[in-house]
């Protein structure tokens, strides 16, 4: 495993060397310089290779920039510190969301084509691994494109610059998502186990495949002709459901809850979590990200809505009512200034909540810094987020971009209890032993009661979702409060469950509002209000259904008209 380890560490740098352009018709094949049994049949050859797929989990960023944690704003659990509008306003003329993907599908399919054929010494064990981990990576890739861009064309073998497929027209993306369950089942039986926490293993395909079944079969129940260019396929979505809670049993007797939640986040060795099923390793002064920079240093934060802050549970399990976000003045000790401290009102409440953000209130005029002797803070809504935050690293560790070093969760064993309650939920076949050896252990670490089958709590915010049945609006809660500003999850949980229009900041203001600063007494600094809440909001984002799917870009359709575009565009 130390071998494995060096590789992953470095490969996380250099894996560009396998990186190829973004056109899929400008490039040579991918296997050109390992087309022979010498590299094929070398396992240790094979797995460097292979390492390459590795950089397709952001995590925390790969060395600088975004990643996938807390950086993503086209929510309503945070407001951006500028105007976020829809990902695509206008057909763009390219976009990696396209191209990208389309290159490491190629790199998993010329790995399938090779190691077919040339791997002809190779024990069948290891060979089939091999094959496991590239039909996982094509899968996770396909499964992208299809909840971006919806059909599309599936291919099993690298093209040639002449292959006829380059000219085909997109596959109906119900069979493209047939063909990745395929992919997800070849993995979870050939992929072997694995001690080591940042290498494959058959846990981490389990893993994805849960989520992944999950997000099809919802879709599929969800999805309206008008929107989505289909109507619900019940059929299908009980199969893809069906195979979520499978893969997730396989998975959930074998891991355990840690007991400090926040640790998932800022740890720098997850090696020992017992929740962590597969994380991305950072290493001080060699590779790091910006997450914790962005969250404590004086760039705007991109705080959390009060949309978002409203949905967390007070501690007897009932809904918090309107004015109980606000906070009461204090004297803070960091720079004599007064700030509204809402440590009352975290005491109260679900305690994820004083886990994600700050317990004072900073907004512009208002500043407040965590860091002791670092920078002061702000954040959109007044909320700041300390999710990710390790206040045992040295300052320059924490406040540098591309310096911090504390290692992200990419597959851990929350999501998967979530995975498998939805999935249960929506196939109507819950009991309340399910909801115990699942969510309600999620509950009982944030500090809140157990739920049953018959929860009737009444939350008015289910009839502007859309949401008749309260069980699976709770699930869908704990999933909410649990997973705040992780893995773009929640973007992508809105498309999955239809309610794309939540989005809409002209019907639904709150989304755009934060902080309750009544309590300031008119001292509020220099931020918009909006009755006693900041107001956030720099822009009108009007929901329109075309925005369910990504448009094509128009320079793929004019290479190959054949494509077709999307609905809207």
């Amino acid at each position: 495993m130390k071998k494995r380890a060096l590789l992953y560490s470095f490969l996380l740098l250099g894996a560009t060397a396998f990186t190829s352009c973004t056109d899929m018709l400008d490039k040579g094949p991918l296997d050109e310089f390992t087309d022979s049994p010498e590299f094929w049949d070398n396992a240790g050859m094979v797995e460097g290779y292979a390492n390459a797929f590795y950089n397709q989990f952001k995590g925390y960023g790969n060395g600088s920039g975004s990643g996938d944690f807390y950086f993503p704003s086209l929510t309503d659990d945070q407001v951006g510190a500028g105007f976020v509008n829809w990902k695509f306003v206008n057909v763009p003329a390219a976009s990696s969301d396209w191209s990208a993907t389309w290159d490491e599908i190629r790199r998993s399919n010329a790995m399938i084509q090779s190691m077919t054929q040339y791997a002809t010494t190779m024990d069948a064990a290891t060979k089939n691994h091999w094959i496991g981990v590239a039909r996982l990576m094509r899968a996770y890739q396909y499964f992208d494109l299809v909840r971006k861009f919806g059909d599309c064309t599936w291919l099993e073998k690298p093209l040639d610059v002449d292959s006829p497929e380059l000219y085909a027209k997109r596959d109906d993306r119900d069979v493209v998502m047939d063909k990745v369950l395929e992919d997800l089942n070849f993995a979870v039986t050939n992929i072997k186990e694995a001690s080591d926490k940042r290498y494959w293993s058959r846990d981490m395909a389990q893993a994805m495949k849960s989520y992944i079944c999950l997000w099809e079969g919802t879709f599929r129940k969800y999805r309206t002709a008008e929107e989505n260019g289909k109507g619900p396929d019940l059929e299908g979505a009980k199969r893809f459901l069906e195979e979520s809670v499978k893969a997730s049993e396989a998975v959930m007797p074998k891991y355990s809850l840690c007991e400090d939640y926040q640790s998932i986040y800022n740890s720098v060795d997850l090696s020992g979590n017992p929740e962590v099923i597969f994380y991305k390793a950072y290493k001080k002064d060699t590779f790091g990200h910006s997450t914790i920079n962005y969250t404590c240093t004086s760039t705007q934060m991109n705080g959390m809505s009060k949309d978002a802050f409203d949905s967390y549970l007070k501690l007897d399990g009932t809904l918090a009512q309107q004015g109980e976000d606000a906070g009461v003045l204090m004297t803070a000790e960091f720079d004599g200034k007064e700030h509204v401290n809402i440590q009352n009102v975290f005491d109260t409440r679900d305690k994820r909540l004083g886990q994600q953000i700050d317990p004072f209130l900073a907004f512009p005029g208002q500043a407040w810094g965590r860091l002791v002797g670092g920078v002061a803070m702000t954040a959109s809504t007044g909320y700041t987020v300390s999710k990710f935050d390790n206040t045992s690293l040295e300052v320059a560790y924490r406040e540098i971009g591309a310096k911090n070093y504390t290692n992200a969760p990419l597959y851990w064993l929350a999501p998967i209890y979530l995975n498998f309650a939805e999935a249960k939920a929506e196939l109507g076949t819950i009991t309340n032993d399910d909801l115990n050896k699942s969510i309600n252990l999620l509950k009982k670490r944030a500090g809140l009661p157990a739920i049953t089958t018959a929860v009737n709590l009444y939350d008015p915010d289910m009839e502007k979702a859309g949401v008749k049945n309260p069980l699976i609006w709770e699930i869908r809660r704990e999933r909410r409060c649990e997973l705040m500003f992780d893995n773009n999850f929640r973007y992508w949980d809105l498309i999955r469950w239809h309610q794309l229009h939540l989005l809409d900041t002209t019907t639904n203001p709150d989304i755009v509002l934060g902080a309750n600063i009544a309590p300031a007494n008119g001292a509020i600094g220099e931020v918009k209000v909006n009755g006693n809440y900041i107001d956030a909001s720099k822009g009108d984002r009007v929901y329109d259904k075309k925005h369910y799917l990504y448009p094509i870009p128009s320079g793929q359709i004019t290479l190959k008209p054949e494509l077709g575009q999307n609905p809207g565009w």
